[in-house]
């Protein structure tokens, strides 16, 4: 029915005509064979990518279809600086350089450290990285802060998406790719005037793929796709000078899903019988298979990730001149009804984990800039935004709780069937104006200063119940339902100033070499625990020191090079980079209770690397890139981390693993490939085939350093091959992870603390065929 309604829908048709060009540096080579600019606007203003004077990637239409990057999931496997995590769409993390997420369950008390902006409106919900994109036109992507020219701040950097504007030239696109695992996706869009002063333009996108892991206890498929999204856009130019977009969007996605899959086993420093085989053993339970590129599970509880999210927004641009002032407001909202298997295995351990969420979020931002002068132009503006968060949370104890909490001889009475329901209302308040003046000093050299004062206002109610489980519980029974879901209630709020800055240099030493240089003195906003909070030594108390934590104080320092050679053909672009972090807000795990729980904590964290952005394109018929990442992560401070899973059970309660390696992220990527085309006939056609191919070495899966939660390092090829024309007709077979590698995107501890380690793999080989045309 679905597909049916999506082939309806592409009567209109949709974006993409897929051309000749894979992603990131080869951008440059998105330009004409005369070596044109792309052009960005990235820093709030129309520039040559080469002009930018910070390291910026950026992926074209024709860029992201060619290579399959349909979401932002997709874009981090293809550019190397971007890191995407995601156990299902709300525990979604989009990081750059490592930093912007803890990796780990999503906290809503704390705020985003890379900045998502679709068409100017920025997306607070890390949930919106998991849509497909629609229409979009270009994306790019900002390192580090960004505070001084975008309303909410970024400490990490910034994802900046402009989808199609409504055209007053009749236009239609559709776009149409089938595949292995039943995947199905259609994308469509037209445009054109409804009036001599008003356009508009529609575009849907829709996917389906059929799950890739096995549920052998209810003979489903689990982890599939199931999206649909809407978009309306509509543009007026009746008066002089001022032009009004008001866009309209939707977009829903109901998978089946998502799980993880047992990996390995390890020993903890508990008793023999509390050990996960012995556990299992006793509680007459194996494992559906010991090898988890098997792709299967046997969950015993539903699956459910259903999302709703969508908004409205108008922007007015006036321009007088030299100078714009551009308006932009907006409302979105996000709907989250989930249905987990925390213990993701088939033992009635933990039956029910849902965490009903309801978000609303307005913003209004007021933007004015200047260029008339020769010497001087400056770009500012003024930020509102206001954020509620309502979750009804509801998660239950099976019959196996106990004893998988307690060891075997604990009564599986006394947490058969506890349930607690939790309350959680969150409301965030910021004001903010930030600005950046350039001084063109010389023909040559442009100095950039720019300054932020924010303010922010949290406030936090969590009212949790407990009920089921055991009747008239001893005492020692009562403590072991507190540990496993207790009734708790506390409030939290948290009220800052700050101010923050930057100041940029660059020198144009030749026609086609820029160096600049970089300093920002960051921060991002104190959080909130919204998930609970680990209890104090009466085991009921909540510890309300624990309730807030403080605001993460960003120092950073970035130099690099922009050039072009050989009369453009070949781009190469270098960066270097040292951030300190004090205050890291990162999410640790409370060993005491049998389910995962995540709370929040300080840490101070240093990043350092080098970036390197290269391409070739030396004529029509070929195109190359390599793009790379070094990235040296550590903890300096964190002198009370949780002990490793593998030292559950000892005396220790916490360790100092300050000078620990940062989890989450690779010390070394790589991203690399390119494309060569042949003549095929009179209409300007042309054969073609292209490569793409990435690798990221190991890194952690955990806070504490633990060999067990070491993601191996992995490299995925993909191939794709086709014919296009001038007609803007463009069709091309392709396959994903040409030879199916087995990989991780991250690991996990299994709740309990047994010994299990779970994973959410990565996806197999895939291959289909794609058909594009513009008209």
């Amino acid at each position: 029915m679905r597909r049916a309604l999506l082939i309806a829908l592409l009567a209109l048709p949709l974006p993409a005509v897929a051309q000749d060009l894979p992603p990131a540096a080869a951008a440059a080579a998105d330009a004409d064979q005369a070596g044109d600019a792309i052009v960005v606007t990235a820093r709030r203003r129309e520039e040559s990518l080469q002009d930018v004077p910070l390291p910026v990637s950026v992926f074209s239409e024709k860029q992201l279809t060619s290579t399959g990057a349909y979401n932002i999931a997709r874009v981090a496997q293809i550019q190397p600086v971007i890191q995407y995590y995601a156990s299902n769409p709300r525990n979604s993390a989009i990081n750059i350089r490592g930093l912007g997420a803890p990796l780990g369950l999503t906290n809503d008390g704390i705020e985003q450290g890379v900045g998502l902006y679709i068409d100017q409106v920025y997306y607070s919900r890390p949930a919106a990285s998991a849509l497909d994109f629609i229409d979009t036109e270009q994306i790019e992507v900002l390192r580090g802060p960004q505070g001084s020219l975008y309303g909410k701040n970024t400490t990490a950097g910034a994802i900046n998406i402009r989808t199609r504007a409504p055209s007053f030239t009749p236009e239609a696109r559709v776009e149409l790719t089938g595949g292995n695992y039943d995947f199905f996706q259609g994308k469509g869009s037209v445009s054109g005037p409804l009036s001599d002063t008003l356009a508009a333009r529609f575009a849907v996108v829709g996917s389906t793929r059929r799950g890739t892991v096995r549920n052998v206890r209810t003979n489903e498929w689990t982890n599939s796709q199931d999206n649909l999204g809407l978009r309306a856009s509509f543009l007026y130019k009746g008066i002089e000078d001022l032009s009004l977009t008001l866009a309209i969007d939707y977009n829903k996605q109901r998978p089946r899903g998502y799980t993880q899959v047992a990996v390995r086993t390890f020993p903890t420093l508990r008793a023999a019988n509390r050990q996960f085989g012995a556990l299992a053993t006793t509680l007459g339970y194996r494992l559906p298979t010991t090898d988890p590129f098997d792709r299967v599970t046997d969950v015993d509880a539903p699956l459910q990730s259903n999302q709703d999210q969508g908004g409205a927004s108008l922007i007015a641009e006036w321009a007088a001149g030299d100078n714009t002032v551009t308006s932009v407001t907006a409302w979105r909202f996000w709907t989250w009804r989930p249905k987990n298997d925390r213990d993701f295995i088939g033992l009635p351990i933990t039956t029910r984990s849902e965490n009903n969420s309801d978000q609303r979020q307005l913003t209004q931002e007021f933007r004015f800039a200047t260029s008339g002068n020769n010497k001087l132009d400056f770009t500012g503006g003024i930020f509102g935004y206001r954020q509620t968060i309502a979750t009804d949370s509801v998660t239950a104890q099976g019959a196996a709780a106990n004893q998988w909490t307690n060891g075997p001889t604990a009564n599986p009475a006394v947490l058969d069937g506890l349930t607690q329901r939790a309350a959680i209302y969150y409301a965030n308040n910021s004001l903010a104006a930030y600005g950046q003046l350039t001084w063109n000093a010389t023909e040559s050299i442009r100095v950039q200063p720019g300054i932020r004062f924010n303010f922010d206002t949290k406030d936090a109610t969590y009212n949790a119940t407990q009920s089921g489980g055991i009747a008239n519980p001893t005492a020692a029974q009562q403590a072991q339902k507190n540990a496993s879901l207790p009734a708790q209630s506390y409030t939290a709020s948290y009220k800052a100033f700050n101010v923050s800055g930057d100041i940029n240099i660059s020198w144009r030493v030749a026609p086609d070499v820029l160096l600049y240089a970089v300093a920002s003195k960051s921060f991002k906003s104190g959080g909130l625990n919204l998930n609970g909070l680990p209890a104090l030594a009466d085991g009921v108390t909540p510890a309300l020191a624990l309730a807030q934590v403080k605001p993460e104080s960003v120092t950073h320092f970035e130099g690099g090079v922009k050039a072009q050679f050989w009369d453009r053909k070949i781009t190469a672009n270098l960066t270097a980079y040292h951030t300190d972090i004090k205050d890291y807000q990162t999410t640790v795990s409370n060993g005491a209770i049998g389910i995962v729980r995540g709370y929040l904590a300080n840490a101070d964290v240093r990043i350092q690397g080098v970036e390197g952005e290269f391409s070739l394109r030396p004529n029509d018929r070929f195109t190359a890139y390599l793009n790379f990442a070094y990235n040296d992560g550590v903890f300096t401070r964190f002198p009370d981390a949780p002990v490793a899973p593998e030292n559950t059970g000892g005396t220790a309660q916490s360790i100092d693993i300050s000078g620990a390696r940062f989890p989450g992220v690779s010390k070394w990527s790589l991203a690399w490939g390119g494309e060569a085309n042949v003549p095929a006939g009179p209409n300007g056609g042309q054969f073609y085939v292209g490569a793409d191919a990435s690798y990221r070495s190991s890194y952690s899966s955990n806070a504490t350093p633990s060999p067990y939660f070491v993601v191996d390092g992995f490299s995925i090829a993909n191939f794709r091959a086709g014919y296009r024309d001038d007609s803007n007709l463009d069709v091309f077979a392709w396959v994903k992870n040409a030879f199916d590698t087995h990989y991780f995107e991250f690991l996990s501890n299994q709740p309990g603390n047994n010994g299990l380690v779970v994973g959410q793999l990565g996806d197999p080989r895939t291959f289909g065929v794609t058909v594009a045309k513009k008209f």
